[in-house]
């Protein structure tokens, strides 16, 4: 969908953004542009809808080299969401998203009905049509550019740190927005971010950038942790790669189970009898915390008698989440939820490790690169 060949950009001052750069983003993917400030993240993606042009090369959209079309029809049709939405103060927020209809000829009724089923899509109530966007939050304001940039169906979305002004557990319910509407819609995204664990999140290929405007590595983000290029990328990664990359291992082999339960409301005669750490639930089955060995319920078990549990581990997906779970549980047992959050059972860190290691055998058995 996206091709730059051999893109140079360099300013009548004498800096040089991008260096002969070259890279393709497939069709309904969503491809991330990451780096250090100054790398030239930003310009590159700048270059898809004409707000800069290159200094040399082509950058080709469908196939058409962009210098072809019209800068503003070309912008008209490509989706573009910034830091903090960028929405007009001085429109509700219905209006914000109908902008870009209207642009095209669609009647304001047309227009506002399309901005009512954008909203809804984004995960907001369609009464927060009616407000501006100083009365929304910062997270809330963002739904609302990508709805906005969403608004008259581009095939292309380009994305300029998008989230990088809300806090993180906003930003995380943003990122897994973003994947959930890139399942049902299938945009061409081009993402950029100087987050490496953003990058690897989202991105189906990662594009890391180095100071200069050099592409150091394009890669998919599990590759680019198993076999970095280079120092500067290993070192813009992380030390901890080794665990990051569990997000792409599946959880097949991990077996759940059971520990010792009690649920909200019982009394102590409902204690197993066996002392040890014993799992809360609420009547939906859903986990509420631990009781410490050998506690004793005073009276009819209330959630202020626990000990706060860790992270949950939602059966398959990744064994990073297993991991974690066990990792963060005071009781050293990770807690496995279904999709509705109801109980399942537990995993030991060991069991995940051993798992792991088992899976390395194998490939190592087998001849390949483990």
């Amino acid at each position: 969908m996206i091709e730059f060949q051999s893109v140079h950009k360099q300013y009548g001052n004498g800096t040089v953004a991008v260096q002969d750069l070259s890279l393709t983003v497939e069709a309904g993917t969503i491809t991330v542009l990451v780096g250090p400030s100054g790398c030239g993240k930003t310009t590159l993606m700048r270059m898809v809808n004409r707000m800069i042009d290159p200094s040399s090369g082509s950058v080709l959209l469908d196939g058409t080299d962009i210098r072809e079309r019209d800068p503003a029809r070309l912008r008209r049709g490509i989706g573009y969401v910034i830091q903090q939405a960028g929405l007009f103060p001085h429109r509700t927020v219905l209006d914000n998203v109908a902008t870009v209809p209207r642009l095209f000829g669609n009647s304001r009724r047309d227009a506002r009905r399309r901005a009512a089923e954008l909203l809804e899509r984004v995960g907001l109530p369609n009464d927060l049509g009616k407000r501006y966007p100083v009365q929304l939050s910062g997270g809330q304001q963002q739904r609302v550019g990508v709805a906005r940039a969403l608004a008259a169906d581009p095939p292309v979305l380009l994305m300029d740190e998008p989230f990088s002004a809300v806090d993180p557990v906003v930003r995380a319910d943003l990122q897994d927005e973003l994947l959930r509407l890139q399942d049902e819609l299938g945009k061409t995204v081009l993402f950029v971010t100087h987050d490496i664990d953003e990058a690897i999140k989202l991105g189906d290929r990662v594009a890391v950038l180095r100071q200069g405007g050099y592409l150091a590595q394009y890669a998919a983000p599990d590759d680019l942790l198993a076999e970095p290029a280079d120092d500067f990328v290993t070192s813009f990664v992380g030390r901890d790669r080794g665990y990051r990359r569990l997000s792409f291992l599946d959880s097949q082999g991990v077996c759940p189970e059971q520990a010792d339960t009690i649920r909200i409301g019982d009394t102590s005669a409902d204690v197993p009898s066996r002392a040890g750490w014993v799992l809360a639930l609420d009547h939906e089955r859903r986990p509420r915390g631990w009781l410490l060995p050998d506690a004793t319920v005073d009276g009819q078990l209330t959630e202020n008698q626990l000990l706060a549990g860790g992270s949950l581990y939602t059966e398959g997906t990744s064994l990073r989440g297993a991991l974690d779970a066990a990792l963060s549980a005071p009781s050293g047992l990770g807690v496995v939820v279904d999709a509705d959050g109801a109980y399942v059972g537990v995993v030991t860190a060991r069991h995940v490790l051993d798992l792991i290691e088992s899976r390395r055998r194998s490939v190592t058995t087998e001849g390949a690169v483990p």
